[in-house]
């Protein structure tokens, strides 16, 4: 009897959020959280609930602007070392989207793995931004080679990172935004006093900073004052923003 062949992985984007636009203008790229080694496939279910609030904020203040959001699948639910899966699978979502949507720009949003995924994919001739909160990165080795940044050169970029963060070292996304500052200007990081990796404690601050950075980014709308001092200021002070209580009341509607 002849050996099955092993299927295939492949990625995919899940339907787009809300009511999918007639003609897109911009896309947004949800990249969930993963592991760092792990060659089992994700569950749809739970790798879209860690992105469900912002894809959902994000489809509601774009909908005029016509955007499209959509979850990116993995195929592996691990980075794996060199083979980077996730980094590879939000590439290859960039270049679906260009298939499905023609030129428009794409804004990488990723938590957790998913930032560093977002992060690392941002070299793609399609993508204009990336939002990386939380972003798990791997700590400074002088055997290996840094985290890459020459990719986020032309990308406007904000790193979001909670200052109690157990599980992804705040300090290591400080220092991975300093080093793209100096080839980019367009890279700002918020720290969240005391918030966790889930950034739960300041949920409704760190969505409306979110979608101030996603839809400036994307549509040229004016970012908020705080996002324009943290893009404007030297390091290390647009690199350590504090996010303020209550961010995103007084903002323009």
């Amino acid at each position: 009897m002849a050996q099955q062949a092993t299927p295939v992985r492949t990625a995919r984007l899940g339907r787009a959020l809300g009511p999918e636009p007639t003609a897109v203008s911009g896309v947004v790229l949800l990249l969930p959280g993963g592991d760092e080694v792990s060659s089992r496939r994700p569950s749809p279910m739970m790798a879209a609930a860690s992105v469900r609030a912002l894809g959902r904020r994000l489809t509601r203040a774009g909908r005029e602007q016509s955007l499209a959001a959509h979850v990116v699948h993995y195929r592996y639910r691990g980075w794996n070392g060199s083979e980077a899966h996730l980094a590879r699978d939000a590439a290859w979502a960039a270049e679906e989207t260009v298939r499905r949507y023609g030129d428009v720009p794409v804004c990488l949003a990723g938590v957790g793995m998913g930032g560093r995924a977002a992060l690392r994919a941002a070299g793609h001739e399609a993508v204009n931004s990336v939002l990386a909160l939380a972003p798990w990165l791997p700590d400074d080795d002088v055997a290996a080679p840094p985290e890459p940044v020459k990719q986020l050169a032309g990308r406007q970029v904000l790193i979001v990172h909670g200052t109690n963060d157990a599980r992804s070292d705040p300090e290591l996304s400080f220092r991975l935004a300093a080093r793209a500052k100096k080839a980019n200007r367009e890279v700002c990081r918020f720290e969240v006093h005391a918030d966790g990796h889930g950034l739960s404690q300041y949920r409704d601050e760190v969505l409306a900073l979110s979608e101030d950075f996603v839809m400036g980014a994307l549509f040229g709308r004016a970012f908020s004052r705080p996002v324009q001092d943290a893009l404007a200021a030297p390091p290390p002070l647009g690199l350590r923003m504090p996010l303020a209580a209550g961010f995103g009341r007084s903002l323009r509607r």
